[in-house]
């Protein structure tokens, strides 16, 4: 059963060093957004260990699932790499274990206005969730085409209400994540501008992380976890049916959406030198951005040695 908001935050304020021991075994806490990108931990249940439970905690957006591994609310997380960067260039102990999900995204706009292309958002109301890996995309993008934030009404919006936002009329387009598009796709509202992936940060998107001391005093857990994450992932990708009647069951997604969707999602896990390399060029662009105020420390903020590890251990 999902925790709610307010247990979470009463949690936050408690030491927890360690996944709880019950009589059953352990029970690992890992944090999900509400996204068919992030569907991967609602699966992890086919794959846990013998002794070990895995409860899922959703959260709305990127931030609340970082701050929830800072805060040991949770023992890992999946959320955008933008929340995870703004976390570490703060000097925040989180640390990134595993890819997640790369695409994801697409800007959106609504379907009856002369919108098709990025140059055509000139002027308009645009669904920004800030702090957001689309953000960052949205704002890079721009920049190709000669623009700046400046040139648009960026409006704040969270993920799960851009399809109703843009349903409504307040908004005229959105930069979004999926299942959204999908949503307002098969609505008949929304029709797809671009997939935002032709910037050198290419289609990274999600993280799988944890708080830098269960790297340190837990590094079994991590192994046994991203095993447990990587299964999933590849089950995902491999059974679309399982995986779209996962998300309309516990996530309550449309159906009809998710069949637009999941063909934009790329669940994963292994970081990849390809992964790096983007994440780094992502830093660079938030930087300049002036979304943070230094890099990260890569050496803290990124640790392969468990990725490549199950990578040869697979191999």
């Amino acid at each position: 059963m999902a925790l709610t908001r307010r247990a979470l935050l009463a949690a936050a304020t408690l030491p927890l060093a360690a996944p709880a021991l019950h009589a059953q075994g352990v029970t690992v806490r890992m944090g999900a957004l509400r996204l068919i990108h992030s569907i991967a931990p609602y699966l992890y249940e086919r794959f846990q260990p013998a002794g070990v439970k895995i409860e899922v905690i959703p959260f709305e957006s990127p931030t609340e699932g970082k701050n929830a591994v800072v805060t040991k609310s949770v023992d890992f997380g999946a959320f955008g790499i933008a929340a995870g960067i703004l976390g570490a260039a703060a000097r925040e102990p989180v640390t990134v274990v595993g890819s997640c999900c790369d695409r994801g995204m697409a800007v959106v706009a609504r379907k009856e206005l002369p919108i098709g292309k990025l140059a055509d958002l000139k002027g308009r109301k645009v669904g920004i969730w800030p702090g957001s890996t689309q953000e960052v995309f949205i704002l890079e993008r721009l920049k190709m085409e000669g623009m700046t934030v400046r040139d648009i009404q960026p409006i704040r919006v969270s993920f799960s209400e851009m399809p109703i936002a843009l349903a409504r009329g307040d908004i005229d387009a959105y930069v979004g994540a999926e299942p959204g598009p999908g949503v307002s796709m098969a609505a008949g509202i929304g029709k797809i501008v671009e997939y935002p992936y032709s910037t050198p940060m290419g289609s990274l998107n999600m993280v799988f992380a944890c708080h830098a001391e269960t790297v340190t005093q837990r590094p079994d857990l991590v192994r046994q976890m991203l095993k447990v994450h990587r299964q999933a992932s590849e089950f995902g990708m491999a059974n679309r049916e399982v995986t779209i009647e996962t998300a309309v069951t516990r996530l309550g997604m449309r159906r009809d959406a998710l069949e637009l969707s999941l063909p934009n999602v790329e669940l994963n896990w292994q970081m990849t030198p390809e992964m790096l390399g983007r994440a780094r060029t992502y830093a660079d662009h938030m930087l300049a951005l002036r979304q943070i105020r230094a890099l990260p420390d890569f050496a803290s903020f990124f640790e392969t040695k468990f990725s490549d590890e199950l990578a040869k251990s697979a191999a």
